[in-house]
């Protein structure tokens, strides 16, 4: 009992300091759960003697809620404002509004009264840079100045981005999704989630998406809502001094995240429970399900295309699927996988590239040439022309009569129409000419994405990778249109589709190769399907998404076992244990922990007989971060483990505040300290920032034990006995190299301490 009062001691008068982590370092999950019981338990008691008290109770019960409150408000806000922005930006490339340059084309066009419906994109007040700078739109000098003007804002914007980043918050970058599961993890990676950050990550984001870079905002607005998750735990004391409580609103965060980026709340929790999450108790589902409502409430409620939806690509269909159409479902799962495998090793592959030669050295540069060659090839086309986002939006769309796009241009038959859908029809020249242009942005999208993702600037892969998928699936799906429409009477359409019915829908085949092309690539899977029909409202096509999901990541696993994200993390040599990966080598915890057999002997401090300068020269020496404490050296029985930061900041404060404390006095772990000679300088009594209760494994304990171990709880550090005698310890970063070098890679690519 006396260890436990000892430790409430500690608790009541912390020093500033104690307990807390350095940059790089993993937190220990157990201690901070054992912390947080501990306090919960003091309030809890509290309560009962006073109104006051009982107030405060309450009070630290709610705050979890109202924070979540706030993150769903931010994190909708600045999604909001990040939509409305890029929206306006990526028409800016191409003219202006006259009546208000703040207004993005359709905006513009919406406010005119000049407007046909056919024409509903050309009205006066949007005038092209030609019209603007020459007084006219036709010709090919007009073309040659648009195109000019197209490819320079691009410039501007990435330069703008890439500079941006690197001035101010290098940590800007990328998607952020493989340093939030590190993160979520236990990994400390100070300012990763700060200020400084998420003002850069949202600026940049916009300028990013509206550059024409082949990127989306989904993933980078997940670590936009990590940060305000991050940024707002400062308010609640709770929060701000427990690592692992704040872990539980970055979870919450993240679903709100996903929320917001494709107006699927419940796709968010999911995603948030199936990628990105270590540790996701029953509380921090509620949760994240409040702050996923309450942040696409909020995103809602700002209406940013102005079309009541949260997102710019939503769908509805109303034509049933027919049972045979799961093969070419299948089929563009399948495609989805391989796609996926060849995404992940040709960018993990330039990335280490990057890493490795002269490339990294030139970030600026690197983006420019990117944007530039994006830009010459992407004007041309008018699908890759346009925002990827509404290029999804084309895709998916069910052509209707009042369609007016190139993929819609079909010979219309009107007297075989009945209602409001239309019969399958012969394809016009419109619907050719789509095709070829398709199939030319899908080629641009499929290998400028690689050389994309992972340069200095926010870029998102969700968007990108659907938008390979979704051609896929209409090329396929058109191709199917036109084979029933043609072929009505082979024996695999006579059953279910005869003439003049609408039996083909080819955005349903968009969709579903959307879906396997991101599965691929991410390797998610229930999130994944949820999401997607959460964006089209459809629920009777769940079965075809389902087998598109599945199908690519059962491809995508047979051909290389990591999604991108892992294959991030293993590239950035983060400290991250896959939860989901099964260790199934033979090895005990001998083989693994430290000392080994011909190394110098494990440092170890004892419990009463060291002084002062002694400790502080074992930690000039060193650069572990705890040591165990010993009764002595003799007798190597181990008594607990101490912290190394934790020492240097109890020495340095007594030192300073505790009379006679010096270089020879003699520091304590024990409970009863000797009594000392008058003439002796004072003791430094130190029980109160030992662990006295540590993970210990024997030295025959297995290692798949051991792995699970540091899995499950979340440990930095375990110690190994023998006989009860102390003969080593085993880091984190041990297992990751054991596991590294029984997977035949390098065990010294795990970076960090």
């Amino acid at each position: 009992m006396n260890g436990t009062s000892q430790m409430m001691d500690f608790l009541e008068e912390p020093l500033p300091g104690v307990g807390t982590y350095e940059d790089f370092n993993t937190i220990d999950w157990v201690r901070e759960k054992s912390r947080d019981r501990d306090r919960h338990r003091e309030i809890a008691s509290k309560s009962k003697e006073s109104t006051w008290a009982l107030i405060h109770s309450v009070s630290d019960a709610f705050s979890g809620w109202l924070l979540m409150l706030l993150v769903g408000l931010f994190a909708g806000s600045l999604a909001g404002l990040i939509d409305i922005s890029a929206h306006w930006m990526t028409d800016l490339k191409e003219g202006l509004c006259l009546s208000g340059f703040w207004f993005n084309h359709e905006h513009c066009c919406w406010n005119s009264n000049e407007t046909t419906f056919e024409d509903r994109d050309k009205c006066p007040e949007w005038e092209s840079w030609s019209q603007l700078i020459i007084g006219h739109g036709e010709g090919a000098f007009a073309y040659i100045l648009n195109y000019f003007m197209y490819v320079l804002w691009a410039l501007v914007f990435s330069l703008l981005a890439v500079l941006l980043v690197r001035g101010f918050a290098p940590y800007a970058c990328g998607s952020g999704i493989p340093e939030i599961k590190t993160i979520l993890s236990g990994f400390i990676i100070r300012g990763y989630l700060g200020k400084w950050t998420l003002i850069i990550k949202t600026v940049t984001l916009v300028l990013a998406v509206s550059s024409g870079l082949s990127l989306g905002k989904e993933g980078p607005l997940v670590h936009v809502a990590c940060c305000c998750g991050n940024i707002l735990c400062h308010l609640f004391t709770k929060y701000r001094k427990n690592e692992a409580k704040r872990r539980e609103v970055l979870s919450a965060a993240a679903a709100a995240g996903v929320s917001v980026a494709f107006g699927a709340p419940i796709g968010g929790v999911l995603f948030s429970l199936e990628e990105v999450s270590y540790y996701f108790p029953l509380k921090t589902l509620w949760r994240s399900f409040f702050a996923a409502l309450v942040a696409a409430f909020t995103l809602r409620s700002i209406n940013p295309f102005g079309n009541s939806r949260l997102v710019l690509f939503y769908v509805e269909f109303h034509t049933p699927w027919h049972l045979l159409e799961l093969v070419p479902f299948i089929l563009l799962g399948i495609f989805g996988g391989l796609w996926g495998s060849f995404f992940i090793r040709s960018n993990i592959a330039w990335c280490r590239r990057r890493k490795t030669t002269k490339l990294g050295k030139y970030p600026v540069l690197e983006v420019l040439i990117v944007t530039a060659i994006t830009a010459v090839l992407a004007f041309p086309n008018e699908y890759t022309r346009m925002s990827t986002s509404e290029l999804i939006s084309e895709l998916f769309n069910d052509c209707g009569l009042l369609d007016f796009s190139k993929l819609c241009e079909y010979v219309n038959d009107f007297n075989s129409t009945k209602g409001d859908d239309l019969p399958d029809r012969a394809a016009g020249p419109g619907v050719y000419t789509a095709m070829w242009q398709l199939a030319l942005a899908l080629i641009l999208k499929v290998f400028i994405t690689i050389f994309t993702f992972g340069m200095k600037v926010p870029s998102g892969l969700f968007i990108p990778s659907m938008a390979v998928g979704a051609i896929v699936g209409r090329l396929l799906g058109v191709g199917m249109e036109q084979l029933a429409y043609y072929h009505h009477d082979w024996t695999i359409f006579s059953g279910w589709c005869s003439q003049g019915a609408d039996c083909i829908t080819p955005g349903l085949y968009a969709m579903v190769g959307a879906a396997a092309c991101l599965g691929g690539v991410t390797r998610m899977t229930v999130s994944l399907v949820v999401i997607m029909f959460e964006l089209t409202g459809g629920l009777e096509y769940i079965v075809p998404l389902m087998a598109a999901a599945m199908t690519s990541k059962w491809v995508a696993d047979a051909i290389g076992r990591e999604g991108i994200y892992d294959a991030h993390i293993r590239l950035n040599g983060y400290p991250f244990l896959e939860a989901k990966e099964e260790f199934s080598h033979k090895t005990l915890a001998m083989d693994v922990m430290r000392p080994r057999r011909n190394d110098p002997v494990l440092t170890v401090l004892t419990q009463d007989s060291m002084t002062v300068e002694d400790v502080e020269a074992i930690i000039n020496e060193t650069t572990y971060s705890g040591y165990p404490v010993v009764v002595s050296r003799e007798s190597q029985r181990l008594v607990g483990f101490v912290l190394r930061r934790d020492l240097i900041i109890s020495i340095e404060n007594a030192r300073k505040k505790q009379d006679g404390i010096v270089s020879t006095s003699i520091i304590y772990f024990t409970d009863h300290s000797p009594p000392l000679p008058p003439s002796s300088p004072s003791m430094l009594k130190l029980r109160s920032i030992l662990d006295l209760s540590p993970f210990t494994v024997t030295d025959q304990t297995p290692m798949e034990i051991v792995v699970d171990i540091f899995r499950k709880l979340g440990l930095r550090q375990c110690l190994v006995t023998h006989n009860g005698k102390l003969l080593g310890i085993i880091t984190k970063k041990d297992v990751l190299k054991h596991i590294a070098q029984m997977a035949n890679q390098d065990p010294d690519s795990i970076l960090f301490n």
